[in-house]
């Protein structure tokens, strides 16, 4: 059983931590001498020359959906851990950890819906704000959003172990 909870435990660490890295590190659409995220668009070609998503970008709002569910996303994950801690040591014996799989699978939700809009909304971004995105036409998806995707599968397995997985002894 200690064997179990520690994989379980490792499994919603590890989902917590795909989260992090897929939102906070600038590799979401990569290529020879650039690298753009959902927060800045950097260039290298002598030295680096990054330039921050602000309101002057065609498309912005979305970029702020995308950033605001990956943010969602994380925090709902790492509320889930803790919530399921929490309920490790206060359910019953025999009853499921059914708020801690909601909060997961919302979490996974959240990381859909910001990787399903950057797949979606990325050619038009980089269409409509040539300034920026002029290099980065070359370019492929980045090891973020592949982690983006992976924690998906990731928290969408945890909310289903959640609501399988009943308290014992």
């Amino acid at each position: 059983m200690l064997v179990l909870l520690a994989f379980i435990i490792i499994f919603h660490i590890t989902s917590a931590a795909l989260l992090f890295i897929a939102t906070i590190d600038n590799a979401w659409w990569v290529g020879e001498g650039f690298f753009a995220d959902v927060w800045k668009v950097c260039v290298t070609f002598n030295d680096t020359n990054c330039t921050e998503i602000d309101e002057q970008f065609a498309y912005y709002p979305t970029m702020q959906a995308v950033q605001a569910t990956m943010i969602l996303s994380t925090i709902l994950c790492c509320m889930a851990f803790l919530i399921f801690l929490l309920q490790l040591f206060r359910l019953k014996q025999g009853e499921r950890f059914v708020l801690t799989s909601i909060i997961q699978l919302m979490s996974c939700l959240c990381v859909m819906i910001a990787a399903s809009i950057y797949t979606d909304r990325r050619q038009d971004i980089h269409n409509r704000n040539p300034a920026v995105y002029s290099y980065t036409a070359e370019g492929t998806f980045g090891y973020s959003f592949i982690l983006a995707w992976v924690a998906f599968a990731f928290t969408f397995i945890s909310g289903l172990m959640y609501l399988i997985l009943r308290k014992r002894k």
